[in-house]
């Protein structure tokens, strides 16, 4: 927030290393150590070159894709086994054992480059006893950093499937496969159909690319800006906190690649906003859960599943990107409509004008939009996601320079961005390197096909059925588990029985990616949703639950994809402009309905269901079913003013 004269407070400055390492640790559990000293100061310089050695490679000079992907897990783990300690008692110092693990990990690259020829040619399937050791190091080196960076769910998930290679012989049923010699099982796992298969492929090039973008954004102080604006634009207006908690997940949450760590970030200022004018725990904890959840959505710079997703589907991300506009154009406007009826049922005011930053003063930092318009720009004009990304970090540095001194970023702030990247994009390297074991294991058992099978002779002939099957096995998936890694195992199991029934590829794997998304907010186990209740000291439960209404036309409007494309900003531009309209209109009264508030007054159980309904027929796109939607809403609009007239 800021003072009266426009300046910004400290509340609102950029994420803090502590707030950071807070989410990390709410979210996936890992334990982060401080090093100080001499060791703290060399892999602070190996973080930051290691950085500076994927841009390079990316834009000047490539090399041999397995080297660089080895180099990636390797050199990333040393960084990983150095920062992440073993269990919450050894987050002093490195211990001995993790020096051994860094020495392990420098060799197993070091293999992987001096024998590269001769590993393309037997990996697999002529494995000698040295490859097969090296293999099986590297595998329990991956499932041992992605426990110490990112819980126990996903190793623990990878080392069922790597049970499963080798239990097949005794298992039932479609279960049932012949069996695979370990020497043959680790070093297929651990070459280019496994650990460094394409989920290490797009940690090696977009995610550490975005990831490195995402921090300079935070060192220019565009982060504040973005949280400065939202609070000027609409911290006044009726439960102004919770707009700018939704306005904020849009502008913050596009350049953030972690729910929770949206929550952290922008909850630490608006959960206490929410709570200043009347919102109570749980709402105010659910309105910042939701809201950041979305962020992961929007596009220009979605979640690292999206990249995944360009890969697998061999399409460029920009495509993917614009798909993603109108659905996450329909999940703010339900926010952000829950918000403003939660507060008209409450009677919740927002912030006094005099103590909100003036718009006027904000804009006077404009420049920091410059390098996200940049991007966009890039992008949009053809570009390489590659060199968009590495002139939108150079605009970054730059467009800091037109900030006051005290804002500028010289070499020490970018070197300290360097690091901080270092440090993020490991986790996620440690993610994608479990997820590729799973999708490894997936493909030389042929379990995924024969789950496709199932899946089709379940659903029979229908794709609703099917579907619904793809959405619980993705949430579930998504329980306790990082995005990219619940995406990347359900678009391996659940996406190819999809295609199978004439789903298209894109709306498949959009389908799966959304459910992904938004398992962070649904109970059992919500992760958004805990750590925002844990921020507010709300019952985590009843945040669940709240969120879970908050994000309903989420769960919905992926259904759609299917039946309408132009959901997916395919199609021509009059049909697409007509489903924006009605299907926002939908959310809306889909929010009315849930909130039971509607036409200026309680909407009593009888027309929640009608609003209910119409929303429905709103939402699915179609001449027909948006008519009738329409007509629906109006007359219980004109229902409800005539109970208001006969009241009064």
């Amino acid at each position: 927030m800021s003072d009266t004269k426009g300046k910004p407070a400290a509340s609102a400055e950029t994420v803090s290393a502590e707030a950071a390492d807070r989410a990390m640790e709410i979210e996936f559990g890992g334990l982060r150590r401080e090093l100080a000293g001499p060791v703290g100061h060399a892999i602070a310089w190996l973080g930051a070159a290691y950085v500076v050695f994927h841009l390079v490679v990316l834009n000047v000079h490539p090399i041999d894709p397995w080297v660089f992907r080895a180099f990636h897990v390797s050199m990333g783990s040393v960084v990983g086994f150095a920062i992440y300690a073993a269990t919450r008692g050894a987050r002093a110092g490195v211990p001995w054992y993790d020096w051994g693990l860094i020495a392990a990990s420098v060799a197993v690259f070091a293999y992987i480059a001096v024998n590269l020829d001769d590993l393309l040619f037997r990996a697999g399937v002529l494995p000698t006893g040295t490859d097969f050791l090296v293999a099986l190091a590297g595998t329990a080196m991956v499932l041992e950093l992605t426990r110490r960076s990112a819980g126990r769910a996903l190793p623990t998930l990878a080392g069922v499937f790597i049970a499963y290679a080798f239990a097949g012989p005794w298992m039932p049923g479609m279960l049932h496969h012949k069996g695979i010699p370990a020497d043959s099982f680790f070093t297929y796992i651990y070459s280019m159909q496994g650990v460094h298969g394409i989920t290490t492929d797009v940690s090696a090039t977009y995610i550490i690319l975005f990831v490195a973008f995402a921090c300079f954004l935070h060192a220019s102080r565009a982060g504040e800006f973005f949280n400065d604006l939202s609070i000027a634009l609409v911290g006044w207006a009726r439960g102004g906190p919770a707009k700018v908690a939704v306005l904020s997940g849009v502008l913050f949450g596009t350049i953030s690649g972690s729910a929770v760590g949206n929550v952290v970030a922008s909850g630490m200022i608006t959960i206490p906003m929410m709570r200043r004018v009347g919102y109570d725990r749980s709402t105010a904890a659910a309105v910042e859960a939701t809201s950041s959840t979305g962020g992961q959505l929007t596009p220009p710079i979605m979640g690292a599943g999206a990249f995944i997703m360009a890969e697998i589907l061999g399409i460029p991300y920009t495509d993917i990107a614009v798909a993603a506009i109108i659905p996450t154009l329909l999940f703010y406007i339900a926010c952000y409509v829950h918000a403003d009826l939660h507060a008209r049922k409450h009677g919740l005011k927002g912030i006094p004008r005099e103590e909100l930053p003036t718009i006027a003063a904000v804009l006077r930092r404009w420049h920091l939009l410059l390098p996200l318009v940049l991007l966009i720009g890039l992008l949009m004009s053809g570009y390489s996601v590659f060199r968009a990304g590495a002139i939108g970090i150079v605009a970054a540095v730059v467009a800091s320079w037109l900030s006051a001194r005290a804002d500028r970023m010289g070499p020490r702030a970018a070197f300290e961005a360097l690091v901080l990247s270092s440090r993020e994009v490991v986790q996620l390297m440690a993610i994608c390197a479990c997820a590729g074991i799973i999708v490894g294991v997936i493909a030389l058992t042929g379990i995924g096909g024969r789950f496709s099978n199932m899946v089709l002779a379940v659903a029979g002939e229908s794709r609703i059925l099917a579907l619904i099957f793809a959405m619980l096995i993705t949430l579930v998936l998504g329980m306790g588990m990082p995005t990219t890694a619940a995406y990347a195992v359900a678009a391996s199991v659940v996406a190819p029985g999809l295609a199978q029934m004439g789903v298209p590829p894109l709306t498949a794997h959009l389908f799966i990616f959304y459910y992904a998304v938004i398992s962070a907010i649904t109970p059992p186990v919500a992760l958004a949703s805990f750590a925002a209740a844990g921020m507010a000291n709300a019952d985590p439960w009843k945040t669940s639950f709240i969120a879970l209404k908050l994000g309903l036309a989420t769960f919905i409007v992926p259904f759609m994809f299917f039946f309408g494309p132009e959901l997916l900003m395919r199609g021509e531009w009059p049909a697409i402009l007509q489903v924006l309209l009605t299907a926002s209109t939908g959310v809306w009264l889909l929010a009315a309905s849930t909130e039971g508030w509607y036409a200026g007054r309680p909407a009593p159980m009888a027309a929640r269901v009608v609003l209910f309904a119409c929303a429905l027929c709103l939402i699915v796109p179609g001449t027909v079913t948006d008519l009738a939607g329409a007509i629906g809403a109006a007359a219980t609009w004109a229902w409800q003013r005539r109970r208001a007239g006969a009241a009064a």
